[in-house]
């Protein structure tokens, strides 16, 4: 049998290096690192690296069109990179992305009405509310424009699940 010999300065060495360890991690101390703030990141449509295809999103509320953002003016957002026609636009987004980004991280919204994701179009679009829709096609667009108040109802509530699944 063995037996093991601590010292009352080594016991408690052990006990309160285990309490503050316990204490970093209840307290989320560690929570609000790298690992928080990779949890935090809602998924974005991105192909090569760059959200929406490279299209600038805030081109869509100012210039009522898609246009084709430029390797110059970027702008980093929920890990992905976003690109923008204008110094000026990418500073807009910058300053507010809730405002500019589309929602459901760029994917398309009929496909997320249907509980899933799919990739977008950029010429397929409407801004709702202030707010901006991509879809996967003109067509796919037509369908989802039949009902946008219940397929953004829809979408709002399937999101959550999707995005937790990415």
């Amino acid at each position: 049998m063995l037996r093991f010999r601590l010292s009352r300065r080594r016991l408690t060495a052990t006990v309160l290096a285990v309490g503050v360890a316990a204490g970093i991690f209840a307290t989320g101390a560690l929570g609000t690192g790298f690992f928080a703030a990779a949890l935090a990141l809602d998924p974005v449509f991105s192909e090569d690296g760059l959200a929406i295809r490279g299209y600038d999103p805030v081109a869509y509320f100012t210039d009522g069109k898609p246009v084709e953002g430029k390797a110059e003016f970027t702008h980093s957002y929920q890990g992905t990179e976003w690109r923008f026609a204008s110094a000026a636009n990418r500073d807009a987004f910058a300053a507010e992305p809730a405002r500019y980004a589309p929602q459901y991280g760029g994917y398309c919204a009929w496909a997320v009405s249907e509980g899933y994701t799919a990739p977008i179009d950029p010429d397929a679009w409407r801004i709702e509310d202030s707010k901006l829709y991509l879809n996967y096609s003109q067509s796919v667009q037509r369908q989802w424009a039949e009902d946008i108040p219940g397929n953004i109802s829809k979408a709002d509530a399937n999101w959550p699940e999707i995005k937790g699944g990415n």
